[in-house]
């Protein structure tokens, strides 16, 4: 059985999934920065000032001017903002992933497109049957 699981883990694929794994658990804090720091702050500022992180219906009824007043106050809200901020993660994400798996396909169909030529061993061979033919 340690055999098994030693041929298991040293396999490629498995290889290959540990490192997309790895670079895409990097990739999420990129986008998660993009998003936070980058993207949300001039749309809140077009729409006068809103910070996005602070939209929340708080379902006990108070009122508490941010997310983390209403958290330390014990209430349950729903994050609306938050919520916001995840689905345009998520959009960046996956036009990355869409992207780059736009250009693997075409970088896969340039490499299929490409004649190959038959091996020297089937030129023989047609060599001889023509002979033959003669």
């Amino acid at each position: 059985m340690l055999n098994e699981f030693k041929q298991f883990i040293t396999r490629g694929n498995v290889l290959d999934l540990a490192v997309g794994i790895i670079i895409g658990a990097a990739f999420t804090g990129i986008v998660n920065s993009l998003v936070a720091d980058i993207i949300m702050p001039p749309i809140g500022e077009i729409m006068g000032g809103i910070d996005f992180s602070n939209i929340f219906i708080s379902l006990s009824g108070s009122d508490h001017l941010t997310l983390k007043a209403a958290k330390d106050a014990g209430d349950a809200t729903i994050n609306i903002g938050l919520f916001m901020n995840q689905v345009i993660n998520f959009l960046i994400v996956s036009f990355a992933i869409f992207m780059i798996v736009k250009q693997a396909n075409r970088f896969k169909k340039t490499q299929d497109a490409a004649p190959v030529a038959p091996p020297r061993s089937e030129l023989l061979l047609e060599e001889i049957r023509d002979l033959l033919k003669k």
